[in-house]
């Protein structure tokens, strides 16, 4: 039975008699078993636990990282919305622009622009705010700025079709623009308007088929569009008078000149000097006659005349 026991002795001080322990060689071995199983658990778990604290301060390393890109992802996409907006703005006024080309050259809509509703395709309702953040997440936003892209890639498409139709408009038109008077034939002061008046030689009623425009002699008179001279010669009434055919039934008339610089058959263009000013004529001063006909019938200048100003000097 001795052997089965262990005999723990334990001295406080070395003159004083032992304690004396017996513990059972079964619970020695179960304690030491536990300790040792317990000592494997610790050292595991530490290995475990060590590891996984590098694991999840990498992680957090990596979330850090993440959280940084997407606000920077997030700053982008507030840009890149902003500058979707700039884009709807300039469609927006490049299709005014074009209504308003068509309302002039009064071809109709292309198709896509019919209906009322212009090139028109809807946009983006997202608000930003003075710190540019949005109403949704970035996900909803990025779907938005996708749909966004894809209506302004259609519209650009329609504008872009709608452009190039009017540009071959005016190419088809550019003889017919060219070809009308649309500038002030001399710089001065216009002192008689196309209408009914009172003849300064008579004092009758009379239609004034034209505008004057009172300026020093020797001024130069200018074509107000292309076209040929038809007539270079002295007329009783306007004296020394230049007359042009602009095509389309359009024809000018400069009167009182003092000197020409055409002659019959010479192709002008717009702006050329064609005479001086002069006093020739029936005239009570220095000025330029100006007439403008249509098929043969006189037709105030002035509706022609788009140049900006009044024509002084």
């Amino acid at each position: 039975m001795a052997n089965n026991y262990y005999n723990l002795l334990i001295f406080s001080n070395t003159s004083a008699n032992p304690r004396r322990f017996q513990l059972h060689k079964k619970v020695v071995k179960f304690l030491l078993s536990f300790v040792l199983v317990s000592s494997v658990i610790f050292f595991v778990a530490s290995y475990y636990f060590y590891n996984r604290y590098f694991e999840i301060s990498r992680e957090v390393v990596e979330l850090d990282s993440l959280r940084k890109e997407n606000q920077d992802q997030q700053v982008q996409l507030h840009k890149f919305s902003r500058k979707i907006q700039d884009f709807e703005s300039q469609m927006v006024r490049l299709e005014k622009f074009d209504r308003k080309l068509r309302v002039i050259t009064a071809l109709d809509l292309p198709k896509g622009q019919q209906g009322g509703g212009g090139l028109g395709i809807g946009g983006s309702e997202e608000r930003i705010d003075e710190e540019g953040s949005l109403d949704s997440p970035n996900s909803a936003l990025s779907s938005r700025i996708h749909e966004d892209l894809k209506n302004l890639r259609v519209r650009s498409e329609l504008q872009e079709m709608s452009f190039l139709e009017l540009d071959e408009f005016f190419k088809n038109q550019s003889s017919l623009l060219t070809s009308t008077p649309s500038i002030w034939p001399a710089r001065g002061w216009v002192t008689s308007t196309f209408g009914y008046r009172s003849s300064p030689f008579t004092g009758l009623r009379e239609l004034h088929a034209g505008v004057d425009i009172a300026t020093r002699v020797g001024s130069p008179v200018v074509a107000t569009a292309n076209g040929v001279v038809v007539s270079s010669d002295r007329d009783s009434s306007f004296g020394k008078m230049v007359e042009i055919d602009h095509g389309y039934g359009v024809r000018t008339r400069y009167g009182h000149n003092s000197k020409h610089f055409v002659k019959v058959g010479d192709r002008v263009k717009r702006g050329q000097v064609i005479a001086e000013v002069g006093n020739t004529g029936r005239s009570t001063g220095p000025h330029s006659h100006y007439e403008v006909m249509l098929n043969g019938v006189p037709v105030n200048p002035m509706r022609y005349i788009f140049e900006e100003g009044t024509g002084e000097l």
